[in-house]
């Protein structure tokens, strides 16, 4: 019975081990130490320290709030597209750039913090983002997205709070308008009562005063022996003889 050859390994190599240490990294957790935990938190305390008071103190609201959206968008846009070279610069010389963050106090020492270095690119100056500083980009981006939906919502009640007051104003001019207006209507209604009656009471004055124009009819006077027949009887007796000597 001959002995057969064992089999021989066949050799691993480096990309494969490297392959196999990352996903074993990707499946458990990163644990990270006290100091790491120091570290980001005080990275975080300086992205806010960057926004109040760098940006909102010396600026307007107006313009702190439009200047963290500029911020807001350039780092989401590069965050959603890492690879996208058009999200990877932005040019100071851009209206918006300019507006947004050149000019307004505090808003280009943010972008710088996110990871944005001024470069020359064909005799053009720019501002380039540098792939290393992805971890600044994503810390300062959430940041940046909670202090503006803060701020955004704060301004909306006040909005809604200045737009509840107009209407409340509104309905209290609005029903002492209507209260003004009925008492004026109903001393419209009264003084017209009052002319009619002062009218009447003028007519019935003016008519007691006025003459007759027919006279009155005067009494009737009985005239003598009216309404009576003279009966021989009644005359005397020689009046009575000459009636009857003359039948």
């Amino acid at each position: 019975m001959s002995d057969s050859p064992a089999p021989v390994a066949s050799p691993i190599s480096y990309d494969a081990l490297r392959e196999a240490a990352e996903r074993r990294a990707q499946q458990q957790p990163t644990q990270r130490s006290a100091a790491q935990l120091a570290a980001e938190h005080e990275r975080r305390q300086m992205f806010r320290r960057l926004l109040d008071p760098g940006i909102t103190r010396p600026n307007s609201k107006e313009q702190a709030l439009a200047s963290m959206k500029t911020l807001l968008t350039i780092s989401e846009n590069l965050l959603r597209e890492p690879e996208n070279p058009k999200f990877q610069q932005f040019k100071p010389t851009n209206g918006i750039i300019k507006r947004n963050l050149m000019d307004p106090k505090g808003a280009l020492e943010y972008a710088i913090e996110l990871g944005f270095r001024p470069e020359v690119k064909n005799f053009q100056p720019f501002y380039i983002f540098n792939p290393r500083h992805m971890e600044s980009l994503r810390m300062g981006s959430a940041i940046l997205k909670e202090a503006f939906d803060l701020e955004t919502e704060k301004q909306e009640r006040a909005a809604r709070a200045k737009k509840e007051e107009k209407a409340v104003a509104a309905a209290a001019a609005n029903k002492v308008k209507l209260a003004f207006m009925d008492d004026r209507k109903s001393k419209i209604e009264a003084d017209e009562r009052e002319k009619v009656l002062r009218e009447a009471r003028l007519a019935a004055a003016a008519r007691g005063s006025e003459p007759s124009t027919s006279p009155e009819p005067l009494p009737k006077q009985a005239m003598p022996g009216s309404g009576h027949v003279l009966g021989l009887d009644m005359l005397p007796e020689d009046d009575r003889a000459e009636d009857s000597e003359e039948d």
